[in-house]
């Protein structure tokens, strides 16, 4: 199978999830596949209404199952397939997940066509904290450090031993 075969393969697996979603009255119209080594590792559509989670959207429930799946929170050396470009939410937990390659089918502007924008999202994020409509206020940093102290600490321990048991 080619290349371009493979991709279109779970494109095509991805845009069915986001169709079932719909005809199922599961969810809402999104689908993402997650791949590594040319074989499936997740899929999942979006779950959002049905689990009563704003955050069960397609790339991230499939994120959740390759890491469950693989068992690591490093997705390096998977691609993604996904119905729709990502939502910031979604893009950002696709860096995190360290996935290489993301190949989307709908535009963020065919998402807002049909109701879903993340405008507001962009826009929000272009704006200094204080000018935000959701309030911020940063609270108790100095009582917070300590974890971050203690993260850190740990963090050095861990990177000596292993220097010293590689030597």
């Amino acid at each position: 199978m080619t290349k371009m075969n493979q991709h279109e393969k779970f494109m095509k697996m991805a845009i069915q999830l986001s169709e079932e979603n719909v005809l199922n009255n599961v969810g809402e119209p999104f689908g993402a596949v997650i791949v590594k080594d040319g074989k499936m590792i997740a899929k999942s559509a979006n779950k959002v209404t049905s689990t009563n989670d704003p955050t069960a959207h397609a790339e991230v429930s499939a994120i959740r199952i390759a890491c469950k799946k693989l068992k690591t929170f490093d997705l390096s050396g998977c691609v993604i397939y996904t119905s729709c470009e990502p939502c910031p939410m979604c893009l950002s937990a696709v860096y995190w997940a360290k996935i290489d390659t993301i190949y989307y089918a709908n535009t963020k502007q065919d998402a807002e066509y049909i109701g879903f924008s993340d405008k507001f999202i962009y826009d929000e994020l272009n704006k200094p904290m204080d000018q935000r409509k959701l309030p911020i206020q940063q609270m108790m940093r100095d009582e917070a450090q300590q974890a971050f102290k203690l993260w850190k600490k740990k963090s050095f321990t861990n990177s000596l031993l292993s220097t010293t048991n590689n030597e």
